[in-house]
C-alpha cells in the first residue's frame, strides 16, 4: 500500500497536480474580507443585496483565478460592472434564474495581489444584485475605506442613464441597457479624489414632482431618500451610519420638465419647488449636520430654463446661510445632452467630472 501511495504522489507532482481547489469563501458581512459601499442589504446567512446604483463591493485576492457569485433580481438580467487592479473591465449580465458563478478573466500572473471591485450597474428599482461569495486561490483582508466620502443625490443624470449606446443601440432593448454607472459623473469624480462614495439616485424623480407625474402616481426624492430601497417602503429605512463629508445634489431637471405631451402638466410651481427643496436640505442635515452641501444646477438644462433653475437655487442657498459650512451652488459651463433621449453621454460624462473636480477637491481638502 505504501509503494503504490508513493507512486501516486510522484505522479501527481510529474503531472503538475494541485494539493488543493480554488476554495469558495462566503462571509456575508465580513468586512475583513469584503468591503461594502453604498446602500447594502444583509439578506440571508450568506447573500447581500446590493441595492442602488453603483452599490459595490470590492475583494482582495492572490492568484490568477477568480470567480464570483451572482444573482440579479430584475428578470431576465441585470448588469455589473468590473475593475481589476484599478482597471475598468467593462459592463457584464447577470442572469436572474439562480446564483451563478462569473469567471474574471485574463487575471495577469503577479506576486502581488489583485484587487477586485464589482459595481451593480441599475438602480434600486431595477431590483438588487445578490452577491453570494468569491472562488479564489486565496481571498485577502479587503482594503479599508478611503478617508473621504462623497454623497451624490440626484436623478438619472447621476445614475448615468441613456449614457452608453455601446452594448445596444439607444432605440432598442430596456431602460437600463444604455446605463453606464461606472462612467458617470459622480464615480468619475470619486475616483479622482481617490475618495469613497455613494449614489442616491433615481430616474426620472424630482423634488416636488417628477418627469411625467405630479407626485399623484409616483413618490419624490423626499418620500424615499431615507428608505433602503430608495422607494415608499419605509419599514426599512437607511441607517445613515457613515457621514460623508461633502453631499452633492442635482435635482430638478424633472420638476422643470415638460413631461411626454399627453399626460397632462400643470405649469412649474417655483414657490412649491423651493420649499420643498429647502425641507428636504434639513433632512440631510438632520443626518449629516456638519457636512458639505453643494448644489449643481442641471446639466441638461439651458437658456430661460436654466436661468429660472439658478433664481431658485440662489433663493435656497440665502435661507442656509447661517449653515456651519456654507452651502454652494455649482453651475455648468454649457449643457450635456448627446446620449440617448437627450442624457449625457458617456464621454459627456467625463466632461461633467472635469468640470466638477477643482470645485470638489478644493471643497474637501481645503
Amino acid at each position: 500500500m505504501r509503494s503504490k501511495y508513493s507512486l501516486m504522489i510522484l505522479i501527481c507532482v510529474f503531472l503538475g497536480c494541485k494539493q488543493k481547489d480554488n476554495i469558495l469563501i462566503n462571509k456575508g458581512f465580513d468586512h475583513n474580507l469584503f468591503n461594502y459601499q453604498g446602500r447594502i442589504e444583509k439578506v440571508n446567512d450568506k447573500s447581500v443585496a446590493l441595492i442602488s446604483t453603483g452599490a459595490s463591493v470590492s475583494i482582495s485576492f492572490s492568484g490568477n483565478q477568480c470567480e464570483v457569485y451572482l444573482k440579479g433580481e430584475y428578470k431576465p438580467y441585470n448588469y455589473v460592472s468590473y475593475e481589476l487592479d484599478g482597471k475598468y473591465l467593462g459592463r457584464f449580465k447577470i442572469q436572474s434564474d439562480s446564483i451563478k458563478p462569473y469567471t474574471i478573466d485574463n487575471i495577469p500572473i503577479t506576486n502581488k495581489h489583485h484587487e477586485l471591485k464589482i459595481f451593480k450597474e441599475s438602480e434600486a428599482g431595477q431590483g438588487a444584485i445578490l452577491f453570494d461569495g468569491v472562488k479564489v486561490e486565496k481571498i485577502l483582508s479587503s482594503a479599508s475605506n478611503s478617508e473621504k466620502y462623497i454623497e451624490f443625490i440626484g436623478n438619472s443624470i447621476t445614475c448615468g442613464a441613456a449614457s452608453d449606446s455601446s452594448i445596444i443601440p439607444c432605440e432598442e432593448g430596456e431602460y437600463f441597457d444604455h446605463q453606464n454607472v461606472y462612467m458617470a459623473y459622480g464615480p468619475r469624480v470619486a475616483r479622482e479624489l481617490d475618495v469613497d462614495f455613494m449614489l442616491s439616485s433615481v430616474s426620472g424623480i424630482g423634488i416636488y414632482r417628477n418627469w411625467n407625474d405630479e407626485n399623484i402616481d409616483e413618490p419624490i426624492m423626499p418620500q424615499v431618500y431615507e428608505n433602503l430601497y430608495l422607494n415608499r417602503d419605509s419599514s426599512k429605512p437607511f441607517n445613515f451610519s457613515r457621514k460623508p463629508d461633502l453631499v452633492s445634489i442635482c435635482l430638478g431637471t424633472n420638476d422643470l420638465s415638460l413631461g411626454d405631451g399627453i399626460k397632462p402638466r400643470l405649469p412649474f410651481n417655483k414657490e412649491k419647488y423651493i420649499s420643498n427643496y429647502i425641507l428636504f436640505i434639513k433632512s440631510v442635515y438632520k443626518h449629516y449636520p456638519n457636512t458639505q452641501i453643494v448644489l449643481l444646477n442641471s446639466p441638461m438644462i439651458g437658456g430661460e430654463t436654466n436661468e429660472l433653475l439658478i433664481s431658485c437655487l440662489k433663493e435656497i442657498l440665502n435661507h442656509f446661510q447661517t449653515a456651519n459650512k456654507p452651502i454652494q451652488l455649482f453651475q455648468f459651463s454649457k449643457i450635456y445632452n448627446n446620449g440617448c433621449s437627450t442624457h449625457p453621454s458617456v464621454d459627456e460624462h467625463a466632461q461633467i467630472a472635469e468640470e466638477l473636480l477643482p470645485f470638489f477637491k478644493n471643497l474637501l481638502y481645503n
